[in-house]
C-alpha cells in the first residue's frame, strides 16, 4: 500500500474521529481543543467553511465533476447539522429552516445534477439483425 494512500486514510479517520467525539463529547471535545473563549467558535466555524468552499473550487477548477458532486453531496451534512443544531439550541424553527434547511437543499439539489449530468453511460444492448 502506498504511504499516500495510508496518510489519506488517517485523514480521513481523523475527521470522523473529532467529529463524533463533539456530537458525542462536546464539552470533553471543545477542553481538548483548546479554545477558552467562546468567540473562538466563529474562527472554527469560518475556517470549516472556508475548507469546505475551498475543495468544491479544487474540483470545480481540474473539471472533475463527478467528484465534486460526490464531495457536494457528502457536505451537505453541514447546513443540515446547522439546521438542527440551531432548533435543538434555542433558535427558531422557521429560522433554522430558512437559512439553513435552504441551504441543505440548495446543495443536495447542486450534488444531485453534477451527479446526474456525469452518470456513467449505461451500455446499450447490442442490436442483432
Amino acid at each position: 500500500m502506498r504511504l499516500t494512500t495510508v496518510m489519506s486514510w488517517l485523514v480521513v479517520l481523523a475527521g470522523f474521529v473529532f467529529g463524533l467525539n463533539y456530537l458525542l463529547n462536546g464539552p470533553g471535545a471543545a477542553a481538548g481543543f483548546g479554545i477558552v473563549d467562546p468567540d473562538g467558535y466563529y474562527i472554527v466555524k469560518g475556517v470549516r467553511d472556508l475548507a469546505y468552499g475551498l475543495t468544491a473550487l479544487i474540483l470545480l477548477l481540474l473539471k472533475q465533476r463527478r467528484a465534486l458532486g460526490w464531495v457536494v453531496l457528502a457536505d451537505s451534512i453541514i447546513p443540515i447539522g446547522d439546521c438542527l443544531a440551531v432548533i435543538t439550541h434555542g433558535g427558531t424553527v422557521g429560522f433554522a429552516l430558512a437559512v439553513h434547511g435552504s441551504a441543505a437543499v440548495l446543495v443536495l439539489l447542486t450534488a444531485a445534477l453534477l451527479l446526474r449530468e456525469t452518470a456513467p453511460a449505461r451500455s446499450q444492448p447490442a442490436l442483432s439483425h
